[in-house]
């Protein structure tokens, strides 16, 4: 796959979940993807919006552009996906890693599913595994298997850019957090790695952004040699050694993320509403001393 093709790139910055969307565009035709939407969502009254995904739906149709992808990095625990809700107004398959069995497997008891939850990927229309490739029109794209922040983590290379989801983050804010279930720092780093093994040039964009400090705004596009030299975590030539010490110990410090727990129970349904109940309404659990 030639990483000389440079895919047309537009960035939506939703700024209550510091999460980026982008909708990925062959420069060659109308085809495209979107990659980690986002489903507003109101903890306190426990309501839903759709601001931010119909900013992203109408870009596709002020564009006049054909999705045919609806991609997940991974199964986020900081905001709710909008898979569904794009892909029924503008098509496009929905896509996320193999491992999301994985996934499904550890929350469905957490959240203790039963047995009516399907921890087969099922939710979704492909799951990709190391090495698989796709379409964007005339785009090749190209699956890296990341994991280390979770187990089912993906990096898409797509012509000149690598979309990194959460494993990395700009060079001034350094990497992902290990601590959730199935995490691992090793394995983080050694994801990193791979990443890191792309050509330098390669375009490198992070699913969030937090302005680190001394930053005055928010970013999301840095370049495989910007990470290498100055990735505060990695880069410069840091050992796995310290990077599992400094991960770990940094881990212990951080509060679970505001939306984990709507999040993940249905992100892991492809974005899908857990099935409404007797009364018609649909409820989220709340697991007690679980997380």
């Amino acid at each position: 796959m030639t990483t000389s093709v440079k895919p047309d790139v537009t960035a939506f910055f939703d700024e209550a979940t510091n999460t980026v969307t982008f909708v990925v565009k062959d420069p060659g035709s109308t085809a495209c993807a979107v990659i980690d939407s986002v489903l507003d969502f109101d903890y306190a009254s426990g309501r839903t919006d759709t601001a931010s995904a119909d900013k992203v739906i109408e870009h596709v149709r002020k564009e006049g552009l054909s999705v045919e992808w609806v991609l997940e990095t991974h199964v986020h625990a900081d905001h709710l996906s909008a898979a569904p809700y794009i892909q029924e107004r503008v098509g496009g398959k929905i896509g996320i890693g193999a491992n999301i069995t994985i996934v499904q497997d550890t929350f469905g008891k957490v959240f203790n599913e039963g047995t009516e939850f399907q921890r087969d990927g099922s939710q979704f229309d492909r799951l990709f595994r190391e090495g698989d490739t796709f379409r964007i029109g005339a785009l090749e794209g190209r699956v890296l298997h990341t994991p280390g922040h979770t187990p089912a983590c993906l990096t898409y290379v797509i012509g000149d850019a690598a979309f990194v989801g959460d494993t990395l983050f700009m060079p001034d804010f350094g990497t992902a957090r290990c601590d959730f279930p199935g995490g691992s720092a090793e394995t983080l780093f050694a994801s990193i790695q791979k990443i890191l093994s792309l050509p330098d040039a390669t375009r490198i964009f992070v699913g969030h952004d937090y302005k680190a400090p001394g930053r005055d705004d928010y970013a999301w596009e840095t370049t495989v040699a910007e990470e290498k030299a100055r990735n505060i975590h990695v880069g410069a030539g840091k050992s796995a050694e310290d990077f599992v010490a400094m991960r770990q110990a940094r881990d212990k410090t951080l509060a679970m993320p505001r939306l984990i727990i709507p999040s993940l129970q249905v992100n892991m349904r492809a974005g899908q509403m857990p099935p409404a109940e007797d009364d018609g309404a649909t409820y989220l659990k709340v697991p007690v001393n679980k997380l």
